[in-house]
């Protein structure tokens, strides 16, 4: 069965920490950019951070830019998001995706180009 599984999130204070995560199963996310996007009650989906596949290149929504990091770990088919500094305006549901081309040096941020949507995981960061 291909899927994509986020786990990791939680119920957090303002200030703290969460990381999250994103295995891949059924496909692999060798040669394809991957990102987090996120949704909050209320609003559209929007993007958070993309991942080169080997290159280490990452791009980070202005919102989240020195608090989020994204990495990757290709041997476990795996893509994680280390939230520190967190907000109640990062309350939302994260969900990755994979891109649906073969990376070729170019970050795409229309989420209608990123395929094999995970059931998403709840981040809820209280004031």
């Amino acid at each position: 069965q291909v899927q994509l599984v986020e786990s990791g999130g939680g119920l957090v204070q303002a200030g703290g920490s969460l990381r999250l995560s994103c295995a891949a199963s059924g496909l692999t996310f060798s040669g394809y950019a991957v990102g987090w996007f996120r949704q909050a009650p209320g609003k559209e989906r929007t993007l958070v951070a993309l991942i080169a596949p080997t290159t280490g290149r990452t791009y980070y929504a202005d919102s989240v830019k020195g608090r989020f990091t994204i990495s990757r770990d290709n041997a476990k088919n795996t893509v994680y998001l280390q939230m520190n500094s967190l907000k109640p305006e990062d309350t939302a549901v994260y969900y990755c995706a994979k891109d649906q081309s073969v990376y070729s040096g170019t970050f795409y941020m229309d989420e209608d180009l990123y395929h094999y949507w995970g059931q998403g995981t709840q981040v809820t960061v209280s004031s």
